[in-house]
């Protein structure tokens, strides 16, 4: 399989449209942990970090498919770059107003979230017209997986990176400056210039007509609240075992499980329905979970919470599959944008609940005073 990543990475366009999307994902993967950082720093509650990455999750929910519907009826470009530069102002602007104003604060995030460009979806999109075999376009859901899994590495780390060296502040702005040079890499290139969607019945329901779309999305939210709670959980834990470098590595470890999980799934070929091998996939996912209610050591910590990764890339890669198989005709880009609108609602239903289950403990018997802050 390493040979296949390599042969379309060769292809003409392919290295520079998956480095290009994975940039412009980067606020993405680390967009929650950099709200939730900052927010620490202002000196906010474990409750309003959640709900405010909350309501940038459900906003980028909302966008995803709107935008990828307006993608797949007037092309990337027209669509991608004009998102990019307004989700990158709003989060900006609330880097520098602060939470000083919950209301501006909260408007400021379901803008970011709401124009969050569908990059990964009109990624998948490319993939056919870039590739010429229908096995190297299911290499590359595999490869896309995989490296998605790198961006979730290494962007925890950047943020907490960025926050050691200048503060959380610098780092939502740098972390969407990185992301609106990536939507401009992928929206110049030829293959997104030249992409037209394939003509499509007009049907309100768009994407969602199709009956096992809608099943595998039903999937995947409860896939997403399990992700999301581990955002906040995570500085929950990492406040008491080392602060934000603990923060840094718990979310590095995540995605690091995820980036062997996915690897050691693309080494081989798959045969048998998709569906039931993402059933089998999903049940291993959970079953990794589990031990993290142990609450052990950092180092014991780290591991866990890699383990608890390994088989998420998995199941991500097999879901693109089942999303293509399933899509009717011309709503590639909306079907790919709901499989990732859902995976977000789950995870910022996740990030929503953590925070006052965690908090709650910690605040007990101190009565109705408000939420706890964090690190008092």
């Amino acid at each position: 399989m390493a040979a296949g990543y390599l042969e379309i990475l060769r292809t003409r366009h392919a290295a520079r449209l998956l480095a290009g999307t994975l940039v412009g994902r980067l606020p993405n993967a680390a967009g929650a942990i950099a709200v939730v950082l900052f927010v620490r720093a202002e000196g906010g509650t474990y409750s309003l970090a959640g709900a405010l990455a909350a309501v940038y999750g459900v906003s980028n929910a909302v966008g995803q498919p709107l935008l990828g519907r307006l993608v797949d009826l007037y092309g990337q470009p027209r669509v991608q770059l004009p998102a990019a530069l307004v989700s990158a102002l709003g989060m900006t602007v609330f880097a520098l107003t602060g939470i000083g104003s919950p209301g501006l604060a909260y408007a400021l995030m379901a803008v970011a979230g709401l124009f969050t460009p569908p990059l990964e979806g009109g990624l998948r999109a490319l993939w056919p017209s870039v590739l010429s075999r229908e096995g190297q376009v299911h290499t590359a859901y595999a490869m896309d997986a995989v490296a998605q899994e790198v961006m979730f590495t290494v962007g925890p780390l950047l943020v907490t990176l960025c926050v050691s060296l200048w503060s959380a502040q610098a780092a939502l702005v740098v972390l969407n400056a990185i992301g609106v040079l990536g939507a401009l890499s992928v929206v110049v290139s030829r293959p997104s210039r030249a992409w037209r969607s394939a003509p499509r019945e007009a049907h309100w329901l768009g994407a969602l007509r199709s009956p096992g779309l809608v099943a595998l999305l039903g999937a995947f939210l409860f896939v997403g609240i399990a992700l999301g709670s581990i955002t906040v959980a995570g500085v929950s834990y990492a406040d008491g075992h080392g602060g934000d470098a603990t923060y840094g590595w718990l979310m590095a470890a995540l995605g690091f499980g995820a980036l062997v999980g996915g690897t050691v799934y693309g080494a081989r070929r798959w045969s048998g329905a998709p569906e039931r091998r993402l059933r089998a996939l999903v049940a291993l996912l959970a079953v990794c979970y589990l031990p993290l209610v142990l609450v052990p050591g950092v180092v014991a910590m780290t591991a866990l919470v890699a383990l608890a990764g390994v088989f998420l890339a998995p199941c991500i890669a097999c879901a693109f599959i089942i999303v293509d198989r399933h899509a009717p005709r011309g709503t590639v880009t909306e079907a790919f944008s709901w499989l990732v609108t859902t995976f977000t609602v789950g995870a910022s239903v996740g990030t929503g609940l953590a925070g006052p289950v965690v908090e709650g403990p910690r605040s007990y018997g101190r009565g109705c005073g408000g939420g706890r802050k964090f690190g008092k």
